[in-house]
């Protein structure tokens, strides 16, 4: 079991009331830590601790604590009596859950008639030209995350505020089975070439082979995970 400890603080956040300084500060601690585990940063099983992370995020232990229980809420860690916050390892049954929410939610979100903007081709664009980025340095790690980031660019073409947080954390337990692979550039490299298809299908404006496109990928990257577990 790894541990995060730190001796680097940041700001305190702004706040004009106390009521409010408390959400915004528990909602900035848990996307900081939500987004660590999307970049790879926290791996299954770190334990998260609460002197280091008070020290880190310049908060009270209350404060702390109501941001790792948001956190076990959203399924990404666990609370063991006796041994804190650790950063969840999922199961083979919590894989095909996810599974079902990206196949509800990606596809769907393929399923128009007007073309795509712009400036979300270009958002997709990028991700994907990062992701390539990273394969010509072997970060194997970044590549997953620029997978991840293209794949929730796919979902906010739904424009709804409500499925881009729900993704977000759909995307942290993604990334929590990755953690799984004993070897991250076997486990990622096949799946950058699959988003590339993807990406162009998307941009030349043919949605339902996009479409068909990703439900095979889906589907292999379902058999994939589940082999890793």
């Amino acid at each position: 079991m790894t541990t995060v400890r730190t001796s680097v603080k940041s700001a305190p956040a702004p706040a004009p009331a106390a009521a409010e300084t408390d959400q915004s500060v528990t909602d900035r601690i848990l996307t900081t830590i939500r987004d660590d585990i999307i970049e790879g940063k926290l791996l299954p099983g770190t334990a998260l601790v609460e002197n280091d992370l008070t020290q880190l995020h310049d908060v009270s232990r209350n404060t702390l604590r109501e941001a790792l229980r948001l956190l076990c809420r959203e399924g990404l860690a666990v609370h063991y009596r006796h041994r804190g916050v650790i950063v969840r390892t999922l199961t083979r049954h919590d894989v095909r859950d996810i599974y079902r929410v990206r196949r509800t939610l990606e596809l769907q979100a393929l399923t128009r008639e007007e073309p795509i903007d712009a400036d979300d081709l270009a958002l997709m664009r990028e991700a994907i030209r990062c992701a390539q980025d990273a394969v010509e340095r072997e970060d194997w790690r970044a590549v997953g995350t620029y997978s991840l980031l293209f794949h929730r660019h796919i979902v906010r073409l739904l424009h709804s505020a409500l499925f881009d947080a729900f993704f977000t954390t759909i995307l942290a337990q993604l990334r929590l089975v990755f953690g799984s692979a004993p070897d991250e550039r076997r486990f990622q490299k096949p799946w950058v070439a699959k988003d590339q298809r993807i990406f162009v299908l998307i941009e030349r404006g043919h949605l339902d082979k996009a479409q068909a496109a990703l439900a095979e990928y889906l589907s292999e990257s379902e058999h994939a995970m589940l082999d890793y577990l």
